[in-house]
């Protein structure tokens, strides 16, 4: 038999029972507590509402599209290739978002303060490489090309060419890179602040009553 006590204090019932180790539903109620969830520490909580499955998400597709371009601007060149292409930009930023954007979709399901330091350090990489790589987009831009009615007497093969459609094409291709390392560049600070306030908080340790 389960025994209960009810005791008023200050306006408040509590009612307490006790019972037997013989009762079905201490089993049950010891399965319920080693199936609860542990609790997410308050550094990792701060860190999630960055959202960071969302964000690494946003690298992820980011890097897929770079290392895509990269690839195919790397096999369709017959010339000197552009700068972009010429430095690999292109392949080892996609690399860089790739692993940023697990990591941080990672993040989300794991309850690790050094998985969002990590994170942190992938993303100011991230912000470094997208500054010069952003640089090299728009250097690419202004810079000229080769005609082949120069009047300096060279005679330039026609594959040496770089028509006016070539070129507003491959500016074209850079416009449309430099708006997605913009992006990814507002991500990573982002991610980078609220890592950042994450890890300066003190940490502390659930008292269960």
């Amino acid at each position: 038999m389960a025994a209960t006590t009810v005791t008023d204090a200050g306006g408040v019932r509590i009612i307490t029972e006790v019972i037997p180790a013989s009762d079905p539903r201490v089993a049950q109620l010891a399965s319920s507590s080693r199936l609860a969830a542990p609790p997410v520490s308050f550094q990792v909580r701060g860190f999630r509402r960055a959202q960071p499955k969302v964000l690494g998400t946003i690298h992820i597709f980011t890097g897929i599209v770079h290392i895509c371009f990269g690839i195919i601007l790397t096999a369709s060149v017959h010339r000197k290739p552009p700068l972009p292409v010429a430095s690999g930009v292109l392949l080892w930023l996609g690399l860089l978002l790739l692993v940023s954007g697990s990591l941080l979709v990672e993040s989300e399901k794991r309850d690790s303060i050094l998985l969002v330091k990590t994170c942190c350090v992938f993303n100011a990489g991230v912000i470094l490489s997208t500054l010069v790589a952003a640089l090299l987009h728009s250097t690419a831009i202004t810079q000229a090309s080769p005609d082949c009615e120069l009047s300096t007497g060279i005679q330039l093969r026609p594959e040496w060419c770089f028509h006016s459609e070539s070129k507003l094409l491959s500016n074209g291709m850079d416009s449309l890179l430099v708006v997605f390392i913009l992006l990814e560049f507002c991500v990573a600070v982002a991610v980078l602040a609220f890592g950042y306030h994450a890890v300066k908080q003190r940490s502390y340790t659930p008292m269960v009553m």
